[in-house]
């Protein structure tokens, strides 16, 4: 359904469209947000599939790509990531976010990569299994801090056989399929024969893994007993007919509670529950691996959806919407999680908008929807980061976050900086494609605000609001002044002013995200250079020495005779490296 712009405003299917769409122009039984959008309707176009799979198929995938303002919409997320053990004669543990490859193994999704980090730690401390490159792993000479710490076991320089260490890689993959019964059994196994052998210090430390596992085993709150997939989706909304929609994702894999995750809709407001995860299992599945059991509390239409889902997934999967035992407490647990992530969020919105109204009335200031922040980062001039961040509808808006190399300027000029990313910013405003923030927030005192306020007048932005943060005495913070452009005193909220706050909020991620970006320009920047400044060294041979030592860190650390090991290095060469890294 489009609109007289020639927008898409709406998508949806049927098997009967004549009825489908004909029911939207009845005169009586239509909403109010359904009458909006018949008010706004000027053409429709229908597309016949060949069945009710790939309709669903398109209708998601239109979705997403147009966005239109009366569907319910969930934000595509990166993918997500998963712990993978390598296929190598070590297996190495380690992150994975992207395509799966059959030559390794891949436990997961997790909901976070924080999950994924926790349980590899987890895995080091128990099995330690290797985490480092292969790139590393096979140029060591001797074994690293994470051997010393007891989260290795030193495959790289021969402290451990081939067939222990893959028997430490089965026990960690069962523990990640969810066969903790057989990880214990085994383990025990492997202790009683180390014992028998009279090897008492590798039976000890087999003890103490069965002792690891077992607290591990105790703290797990969800375990069915069973390696079981699955995934747990609960629907709550603000208000009984309707208002803000939280949907929670718990996901379940080996019969363990890997963690949850809430997605909070656009244009969900005024659709029942049903419809809400309707939607969300459409989209969240959309070109995605699905678990062979997924447990829902709605009455959703499964039957076009589950054959979706096994046509991508490749295997059986049921669409539980009336669980029972420990599958209705698992959805019980997620509603209560989507209900408590529901309040946080109106809560922090509550926040942030008491935090607007505030800042408007102190700078007196109205309808202050957007706010744009920008700061500049180097180190004694090298590898200047110039960074802007978006303040929108009460959130930091991180997909609309841009940084901007700074070149072409004196070394440490901060004016220059802010004259440079200001004019990029804003040359396009100023030819009449797209319109100005409603604030304009400079991390910086009166110099930087006057060479932002002249930018905006080259540019014919005079109507633009511009405001400067600058640093109280001593840099404390609750004591920063704002300066406005052509003004002779600054203005000083108190310390608890909420308008403050929420200043201070913006400026410090305009900060962060300006020397995260300079941080990993001037590591880049350092790391070339270190190695392309040696005569001698060209592309080829720096490729060379940084993949058999695992980064510059390894080649530093390298002695001469190493240095001559690799292909295209001689001796004098290698003398010269060693001699201009230390």
């Amino acid at each position: 359904m489009m609109n007289s712009a020639g927008q898409v405003i709406y998508v949806g299917k049927a098997i009967d469209l004549r009825k489908r769409v004909s029911s939207y122009f009845q005169k009586t039984g239509l909403g109010p947000r359904t009458q909006l959008m018949v008010s706004q309707i000027t053409a429709v176009e229908t597309t016949v599939t060949r069945s009710e799979a790939e309709a669903l198929l398109l209708e998601n995938n239109l979705i997403k790509s147009l966005a239109p303002k009366y569907n319910i919409l969930f934000r595509d997320d990166k993918s997500y990531p998963y712990v993978i053990l390598s296929g190598h004669r070590f297996p190495r543990l380690g992150f994975h976010r992207g395509p799966l490859d059959r030559k390794h193994q891949y436990f997961g999704p997790f909901p976070n990569a924080g999950m994924v980090r926790e349980s590899i730690q987890l895995l080091q401390k128990v099995f330690r299994i290797r985490t480092c490159e292969d790139s590393v792993f096979s140029n060591r000479t001797r074994p690293c801090l994470l051997y010393q710490i007891k989260r290795c076991s030193g495959p790289c320089v021969g402290l451990i056989s081939t067939e222990v260490y893959r028997e430490d890689a089965n026990d960690a993959r069962l523990f990640l399929e969810g066969k903790q019964t057989e990880v214990l059994e085994s383990l025990a196994r492997r202790m009683q024969e180390a014992a028998n052998a009279q090897e008492y210090e590798q039976a000890a430390l087999f003890r103490d893994q069965v002792q690891s596992l077992r607290k591990i085993r105790e703290k797990q709150f969800v375990d069915s007993g069973n390696a079981l997939d699955a995934d747990v989706v609960a629907c709550v909304s603000e208000t009984s007919d309707g208002g803000r929609v939280c949907v929670n994702l718990t996901m379940i894999r080996g019969g363990r509670h890997l963690g949850d995750k809430s997605f909070f809709p656009q244009n969900a407001e005024g659709y029942g529950a049903a419809a809400v995860v309707d939607a969300f299992l459409a989209q969240h599945y959309l070109n995605r691996s699905a678990p062979n059991l997924i447990i829902v509390g709605e009455k959703v239409q499964r039957e076009a959806l589950r054959t979706l889902l096994v046509e991508q997934s490749g295997h059986k999967i049921v669409i539980n919407t009336n669980p029972i035992g420990h599958r209705r407490m698992w959805l019980d647990m997620a509603t209560e999680n989507a209900r408590l992530a529901l309040e946080q969020m109106l809560g922090r919105q509550a926040s942030q908008e008491a935090r607007l109204q505030a800042l408007q009335q102190a700078l007196d200031m109205t309808g202050l929807g957007r706010i744009e922040c920008f700061d500049i980062s180097h180190t004694l001039g090298e590898a200047t980061i110039a960074s802007c961040v978006v303040y929108e509808n009460f959130s930091m808006r991180n997909s609309e976050y841009r940084r901007y190399n700074i070149m072409g300027i004196t070394p440490g000029d901060d004016y220059a900086a802010m004259r440079d990313v200001l004019s990029r910013r804003y040359h396009k405003v100023a030819e009449g494609q797209g319109s100005l923030p409603d604030l304009i927030l400079i991390d910086g005192g009166r110099g930087q605000v006057n060479a932002a306020h002249e930018v905006l007048v080259e540019l014919g932005l005079n109507d633009a609001n511009l405001l400067g943060v600058a640093k109280g005495e001593e840099r404390k913070p609750g004591l920063e002044q704002l300066i406005f452009p052509g003004a002779e005193k600054p203005l000083q909220l108190a310390k608890d002013h909420p308008g403050l706050h929420l200043i201070q909020q913006i400026r410090d991620e305009a900060h962060r995200f300006a020397i995260y970006g300079h941080r990993a320009k001037l590591g880049k920047s350092r790391t070339s250079s270190s190695l392309e400044q040696i005569p001698g060294i060209g592309a080829k041979r720096r490729h060379s020495l940084l993949a058999r030592f695992g980064g510059l860190r390894g080649v530093r650390t390298a002695s001469i005779d190493e240095l001559q090991q690799v292909e295209g290095i001689s001796r004098s060469l290698a003398e010269k490296i060693y001699r201009e890294l230390h």
